[in-house]
């Protein structure tokens, strides 16, 4: 199947109307496809597929042609350049990284694909807009304070386009959304690797639809505060 290639600004776009990206770590190419399986059922359309998953490029190949056609497929957990053009190359629509790289952002860039940093603290988060950065991954955000962090770091960089991450699950996603969240890095919360393991697809795909709601909830009752 052919994946036609998204500009950058419709990518963002995308993620912004999604407002999730589940990061799925798996141990197999099996395991993998099976998260993708149950996150897509349950109604979220994008996917980051990290690095650490065993022959993740491949794998990153497979669902592309499998399911690029509707979901947003990314790589996450890239550090360096060879790894973002082998992403690249296998259709990755974006990729995540955990910290800041100039050389995965000006890969990335060679190729018209968005990369989004990560970043923790005001410096970092300065140093990746500095670099063009349009989304920032703020990781690992619930080890810091989760929505309260978020909230102060957005105080002085109101227009910033942040995707906490670690530590965001449903419980708190409508306090994240309040802070200023622009999407949410959900991990293990969504991809719970036991359920993964014993092939308890339901599971995850109960927990995407539980996490869907919590955002479209959160988003609506923000707008309504707004509008008020």
């Amino acid at each position: 199947m052919t994946v036609s290639k998204l500009s950058i600004d419709d990518v963002v776009r995308r993620i912004g109307e999604i407002g999730i990206v589940p990061v799925v770590r798996a141990s197999s190419v099996e395991e993998a496809n099976r998260a993708v399986e149950a996150i897509c059922a349950g109604g979220i359309g994008s996917v980051e597929i990290t690095m650490t998953v065993p022959n993740a490029v491949s794998v990153i190949r497979e669902i592309v042609q499998q399911r690029g056609k509707d979901v947003l497929i990314g790589a996450g957990t890239v550090t360096n350049a060879a790894q973002a053009e082998a992403c690249i190359l296998a259709g990755a629509q974006f990729l995540v990284s955990p910290g800041l790289s100039g050389a995965v952002l000006a890969e990335a860039k060679n190729h018209s694909i968005l990369a989004i940093p990560g970043a923790l603290t005001p410096t970092e988060l300065m140093s990746a807009q500095e670099h063009g950065a349009t989304l920032v991954k703020i990781f690992p955000c619930g080890n810091v304070g989760g929505a309260k962090y978020l909230k102060s770091l957005k105080a002085p960089f109101p227009k910033a386009m942040l995707i906490p991450t670690g530590g965001v699950n449903t419980a708190n996603a409508a306090d994240f959304i309040a802070a200023g969240a622009f999407a949410l890095g959900v991990g293990a919360d969504l991809v719970d690797a036991a359920a993964l393991r014993e092939g308890n697809l339901e599971k995850i795909t109960n927990a995407a639809r539980e996490l869907v709601n919590a955002v479209t909830s959160a988003r609506a009752a923000l707008k309504a505060k707004k509008a008020s």
